[in-house]
């Protein structure tokens, strides 16, 4: 790599007179590197130039040296003025970036083996989410990384190790169809569930506690975090770190950061994965995981990193990735700072009467347990509830054809984590499973037919153009569509228990 600081604004003698070459001054590049203030106005590269100079700026430098010294021939600044409007400009520019005629290559080569970036829109519509906006990002990246220089100097990472983290990187497209990933069939959440809590998971989560026993029992001890809801995580978010993911954090982190619909938030992630390297905590290898950034065997993302992990057993590092102590400590402590309280229960599996009013199976009406009995729910396995001044609210999944649950305050802790109902009723049920508890007491409605993501769109458009749903429809189901549904259920006299069966659709549908 070339390290020398080259006087590029080189004193030249034209007629007698001493010039500045500005004949600089009509080269866009040239303007580039100026306004990036990676080449000082007296002409002398500053900051990242060394960083930059194996690359295009390099060419960039080399070129403008040549390009002053070709001016040396020449007469006039008018000479100067229109030699550098097209000529000498584009065959400069064409040196080290071709002709320009050269059409934009459609995708982007994949890394790791992954397919290639499909070269569509995403699916979300947003402006910056077009392929013409991705291309566009994309030619920039170069740009957008070394702008980032200064935020990062703030967070005390030393250019010697922005540099070393950032060379070479080149933007991740591929992340760009799974950003904006629209299945068209979703999994209905009991075959979530069959997926993840299974028997070769347990077995393996049974083999982690007892290999690490007393690691979980100091993390007990110390955040009052219980061992088996950490196990669980482990076990769900990355198999017990067999599935933890390939991509590289600092490649994916700033490919989102320069490219894409979310660049505020994950150029905070972006920087403080940087941090976590300058910091010695993680080697660049162990920073390996999904497409959104999220690292190690329990998936922090780089802010909850910096939030979270913790040194559990005082080596100096935070090492969430290869070290169980760490690992464990530092997702307890997560978990803690979340909310967690010692000694409850996720939620409890409960029996809804006949004719029950489902209005009441929303997160926002949560009551005390007393009420719920009130209400003549009762636990599933017929045990008696522990505490009944707790609050919970009721999650009613399947409806009236499938079991309901009354969710406590860990729950909404495990919600934090990640912000799916599905999850974390698999975190939940996983941990009791490898406590000795028993599979759920209530059958599925595996006979119902999941919708298509056309026909969950299709659903809430029907149910926008009756004035029940307020959202924009995008075929993504949650609290709000099943308000909805519950409110045209009970406008029909049907059962209102938000469920969306295809029969539901039919109704919707006028049929």
């Amino acid at each position: 790599m070339v390290t020398a600081r080259l006087p590029l604004h080189l004193p030249l003698r034209a007629g007698g007179a001493t010039t500045k070459c500005p004949l600089l001054s009509y080269w866009k590049p040239w303007q580039g590197l100026l306004a990036r203030g990676l080449v000082a106005t007296d002409g002398y590269g500053m900051g990242l130039m060394e960083r930059t100079m194996g690359n295009r700026t390099g060419a960039i430098l080399i070129a403008a040296t040549l390009l002053c010294s070709f001016e040396a021939a020449l007469v006039s600044p008018s000479h100067a003025q229109s030699a550098g409007g097209d000529g000498i400009s584009n065959f400069l520019d064409n040196i080290f970036s071709g002709p320009k005629a050269s059409p934009t290559p459609q995708t982007a080569p994949g890394t790791n083996g992954a397919p290639p970036w499909s070269g569509e829109d995403g699916a979300s519509g947003h402006p910056l989410m077009t392929a013409s906006a991705i291309r566009q990002a994309a030619a920039n990246f170069q740009n957008c990384v070394a702008s980032m220089w200064p935020d990062a100097a703030r967070r005390n990472i030393s250019q010697e190790n922005f540099e070393r983290f950032t060379a070479g990187l080149e933007p991740d497209l591929r992340i760009m169809d799974l950003m904006d990933s629209q299945p068209e069939f979703t999994k209905a959440i009991w075959d979530y569930l069959d997926i993840l809590v299974n028997d070769n998971r347990l077995a393996k989560g049974r083999e982690v506690l007892a290999k690490y026993k007393p690691q979980f029992d100091t993390v007990e001890k110390a955040y009052g975090v219980d061992r088996y809801i950490i196990a669980s995580i482990w076990g769900i978010e990355s198999n017990y770190s067999t599935q933890i993911g390939d991509r590289n954090v600092v490649q994916s982190t700033a490919t989102l950061a320069c490219i894409g619909r979310r660049q505020a938030y994950f150029k905070d992630e972006f920087l403080t994965a940087l941090e976590i390297l300058n910091r010695g905590d993680l080697r660049p290898e162990q920073m390996r995981g999904s497409w959104a950034g999220a690292f190690g065997p329990t998936q922090f993302m780089p802010t909850a990193f910096k939030r979270y992990a913790v040194d559990g057993d005082g080596d100096g590092r935070r090492d969430v990735v290869d070290n169980a102590a760490d690992l464990i400590a530092s997702t307890a402590n997560n978990l803690k700072k979340d909310g967690w309280q010692t000694g409850r229960s996720w939620g409890y599996e409960v029996v809804l009467p006949e004719g029950f009013n489902f209005m009441l199976a929303d997160k926002s009406k949560a009551m005390t347990i007393a009420q719920w009995q009130g209400q003549g729910l009762k636990r599933a396995d017929g045990k008696p509830f522990p505490d009944t001044n707790e609050k919970a609210y009721l999650l009613a999944p399947a409806g009236m054809q499938g079991p309901g649950f009354l969710m406590l305050q860990n729950f909404r802790v495990i919600m934090k984590y990640n912000p799916a109902e599905a999850y974390a009723l698999a975190i939940g049920h996983f941990a009791d499973r490898l406590r000795g508890g028993a599979p759920f007491v209530q059958p599925w409605p595996r006979q119902e037919r999941v919708l298509s993501r056309a026909e969950r769109l299709e659903l809430q458009q029907l149910l926008a153009q009756r004035g029940f749903y307020r959202g924009t429809p995008d075929g993504q189901f949650g609290g709000q569509t099943r308000e909805a549904l519950r409110s045209f259920q009970a406008s029909i006299g049907a059962p209102a228990d938000g469920f969306a069966s295809a029969d539901v659709l039919e109704r919707l549908r006028g049929r």
